[in-house]
Order: structure tokens, then sequence, then C-alpha cells
């Protein structure tokens, strides 16, 4: 009797176990509203491309089970959008894609935000820097667009977006320092929707070039309207085996451009767990290795933990840079 008494006590037990491990493993977070994706800039920028592959990857291998919506707000070099996601605090299906301009702009003065006031969750892709100029430019290299830059820097405003002090800002600033142009003549003109605004004012002669990340041009230059100067990558790119690298032209300067995303802050271990998870699943999917092959960008995949060791590093590195080229002191 004993016997039997301590062998279902037993049963007992394990079916509890089991239940509350049962339990445990149902109670894992996963969205349950719609997931909103910030792309804190205008339509076409690279916020913007950005946001959408991750909607098309996420959708098209079916890692989630809400529909998701990207919801552009330019404004501040990318702080109105991040200011939205900053009030949904907990709430995990808040998110916004970044770049370098999260520190920046803290660095500059221009926000107090900084990659500290939200949860970081990945870096995701790295694309090449570039001077595009319209086709018919009479500029066939960095040299004689420098020179003639030099000779009359008044009559040739100089495209960037969304904000200067970004890398598009800073990588024009070194390449106008090499070719022995002094920056503070350079006359910008900013463009807060990024590529949708840079683009037009070029085609329509307003600006002579604009400096910007390779993916937001690709479409006009395959389609004959812009014609790019050189590309801050190591060495040439497949996508555009005609384009002379900076370092082919005499200039020592790789320069990656890199965008990753994040959370709302205050989110939970399950609910980073979630997106960590997914967003790895994401990033060795087919469809988004072929977006970003048809966009010429790199993967550059860090998870939580990696993005934020990166970005403290990230940082330093920058703020010494900005010293360099006298942005700060």
């Amino acid at each position: 009797m004993k016997g039997s008494f301590k062998k279902m006590l037993a049963l007992v037990l394990i079916s509890a176990f089991v239940l509350s491990v049962a339990g445990l493993a149902s109670a894992a977070w996963k969205p349950t509203r719609p997931i909103e994706i910030v792309a804190p800039a205008g339509p076409g920028g690279g916020w913007d491309t950005l946001a959408r592959v991750v909607k098309k990857a996420l959708e098209e291998e079916k890692l989630v089970d809400q529909p998701i919506i990207v919801t552009n707000m330019p404004g501040g070099g990318g702080a109105t959008g991040w200011t939205y996601l900053k009030g949904k605090k907990g709430k995990g299906e808040y998110l916004a894609v970044n770049s370098s301009l999260i520190l920046l702009n803290n660095l500059l003065g221009k926000s107090k935000l900084t990659f500290k006031d939200f949860t970081v969750l990945a870096n995701l892709q790295a694309e090449w820097e570039t001077i595009a100029v319209k086709s018919d430019a009479p500029y066939s290299d960095l040299k004689s667009f420098f020179e003639a830059l030099k000779a009359n820097p008044g009559d040739m405003p100089i495209g960037v977006g969304p904000t200067l002090g970004n890398d598009d800002h800073i990588q024009f600033l070194m390449l106008a320092k090499k070719y022995g142009v002094d920056p503070a003549t350079v006359k910008f003109v900013v463009y807060p929707e990024t590529a949708a605004g840079q683009i037009p004012a070029l085609l329509g002669g307003h600006i002579k070039a604009i400096t910007i990340s390779l993916g937001e041009t690709l479409e006009q230059v395959k389609a004959g309207n812009l014609k790019l100067l050189g590309i801050s990558s190591p060495e040439r790119l497949n996508i555009l085996p005609d384009v002379p690298t900076y370092k082919e032209q005499g200039v020592d300067l790789v320069f990656p451009h890199w965008r990753g995303i994040m959370a709302a802050p205050g989110l939970s271990e399950e609910q980073i767990a979630f997106w960590n998870e997914t967003l790895k699943k994401m990033v060795e999917s087919k469809t988004w290795k072929e977006s970003l092959k048809n966009l010429g960008w790199d993967q550059f995949y860090q998870n939580a933990d990696e993005y934020k060791a990166y970005l403290e590093d990230q940082e330093k590195e920058i703020k010494d840079l900005l010293s360099k080229v006298g942005l700060i002191k």
C-alpha cells in the first residue's frame, strides 16, 4: 500500500513538473499586436530601405505572426522617430532602425538621446559611401571634382542628409581635406528626408553633388541618371565593377556605413530573447541574403550583446574622429 502511494505521489509530482515546464514554455513572449518599425527619415533613404527589407524578410520567411507596419518619421537627424520609440517603454512590438547617428547626434550636442535610452537588438548590415553627380557632369574622378570644388566652392553646393555630422558628411570632409579643399568653404544643403530629397535636387540641378550611401543611388545609377566618382570600400564591388575605390584614387580611406535595429526601452528578458532568436533566423534566410545582394549591402550581424559592446567602442572611436575633422573639441 505504502509502495503504491509513493508511486502515485511520484506520478503526481512528475505531472506537475511537466505541466509547469509546459506552462513556462507557453508563456514565452511573442508579439500580440501589429509590429511597427520606425524609419526615422523619409522614403527611399537607407533607414527606410532597411526597415522595408526587415519587414519583407520577417513576413516572407514567416518569422512573426503579426502584420508589420513601416512608419516614416523624418526630423532631427533621426531624433523625431527615436523620441517616439522611447515613449513605448516595455512594448516589444515597437522597433526602429538606427545607424551611427544615434551616437553622432549626441556627441555633436544635437540630441540628448543615446543608444543607452533604448533596448539594443542587432546590428544588421553595412554598406559603402560614395560621391554621386549627374551622369553628364564634367567630372570623371574624385580629383577633377575636388579641383573644381576648390576653385569655386560657392558655385558647387553639396547635398547631404538627414543632417550634418553623419557618416555621409564626415566622409566628404575627409575627402575634401585630402584634396586640399578647406572644409569650411564647402556649401552643404541638408535634406532631412535623405535620398528622397537629395536625388531629385541633384537631377534638377539645384546642387552639384551628393555625399550618400551606395544603396540609395543604385536605382538612378542603373537608369543612367547618376554617375559615381568613387566608393569607400576596400575593393571594387561586383555590383558596380566600373566604379573605382577611394584607395585606387590615392585616398587611404575605407569607410563602412552600418545600420542596425533597436526596440523601445525597458524590454523584458523574454522580449529580448524573442527578437534575438527571430533576427538571427532572419539574417540567415534566403530572402534577407538576396535583398542584401541586390542592394550591394554587406552582412554585418551582431546580436544584442555584441551590438551593445560595438556601440560602446564606436562611441569612443567616433568621438576621436570628430575631433580630428574639427567638428568637436
